[in-house]
């Protein structure tokens, strides 16, 4: 795999698509990759289709992980990119079941496939937290407006003698914002390849999302990773938690619900549990969506490939 980068003077800062600074890179990258032959273009954001457009390519796949326009600071272009895209794919994956629903309209012929997971790279052994030490609970993941902030101030108010590890990068609201309280931590962002260890030291998982416009159609991977590393998980009603994995996670509303979930979690059995979670973590496994995804791209670049036989041949 080689992967190619837009890197920008100054300091590190994130470039979209659309802004002054990347007006060359279509053409730049598309003289590094040559003719398109064959070439499946797949875009995570539609505002990729342009760029997209400039290499060239014989099949172009828009994998719709999440409702982006309804996200804060959403580029205002962002509705019509996305009729856009939906009107040139050739093949639609959505991310999430009720981001599947929402695209049906448009395009019927979407394909659900939810997220996934890698069970074993999250299969570390937990070991027992020493004597002394307050349990934990706690969360993995960008900490943005899709964060119920004040339903974790009233989870730590009452788990005064737990620790809430709010584990991520703090974006697009200000650090300011953020509950404190002796009992809340923000050890910041993590690499992929430390997350094993830092799940190993929950004893239980959260969600504490918002329910707003930007969590109306996630399908939050981490919920599989949470489970994949053993632990208990307790969230908010999300649509698609609430479908998938309802009668598995531990359902709350607030921060005092999230407290009694998390006792009696820390008591659950992790033998049932896991019982429960190993056919869910082999039907999400990333291998199995891949296949899933790479059968699907064929029958569709084999069914191009016959429209343009026909074609010729009238």
């Amino acid at each position: 795999m080689t992967r190619v980068w837009l890197e920008v003077p100054g300091p590190d800062r994130h470039i979209d698509f659309t802004a002054d600074e990347a007006s060359g890179y279509g053409a730049e990258l598309a003289s590094l990759l040559g003719d398109a032959g064959e070439r499946t273009v797949w875009l995570y954001t539609p505002l990729a289709l342009d760029l997209g457009r400039s290499i060239g390519y014989d099949l172009l796949v828009y994998d719709s992980m999440d409702e982006l326009a309804a996200f804060k600071g959403a580029h205002a272009g962002l509705g019509a990119a996305r009729k856009a895209t939906l009107d040139a794919a050739d093949v639609v994956f959505a991310g999430g079941r009720s981001l599947f629903w929402s695209l049906r309209a448009e395009r019927p012929d979407a394909h659900l496939l939810p997220s996934g997971v890698e069970p074993e790279h999250y299969a570390v052994e937990r070991q027992p937290r020493p004597a002394g030490q307050p349990p934990v609970a706690g969360y993995v993941g960008v900490i943005d407006e899709r964060i119920d902030l004040d339903l974790v101030a009233e989870l730590a108010a009452s788990l005064p003698s737990w620790e809430i590890r709010m584990v991520g990068p703090v974006v697009k609201i200000h650090a300011a914002s953020l509950p404190t309280a002796p009992n809340i931590t923000y050890p910041g962002p993590q690499r992929y390849e430390a997350l094993p260890d830092v799940m190993a030291g929950f004893d239980v998982a959260l969600m504490p999302f918002a329910l707003n416009d930007a969590t109306r159609s996630i399908s939050p991977t981490k919920t599989l990773e949470y489970l994949a590393a053993g632990l208990p998980v307790v969230s908010t009603r999300v649509p698609d938690v609430v479908a998938d994995y309802g009668t598995i996670v531990h359902l709350a509303d607030d921060g005092v619900e999230f407290a009694a979930a998390c006792r009696a979690e820390l008591r659950s059995d992790p033998v049932e549990r896991r019982a429960m979670v190993e056919p869910l973590l082999r039907l999400h496994h990333w291998d199995a969506i891949s296949d899933r995804m790479a059968a699907l791209i064929d029958k569709a670049s084999a069914a191009r490939r016959q429209a343009a036989v026909r074609l010729n041949a009238g």
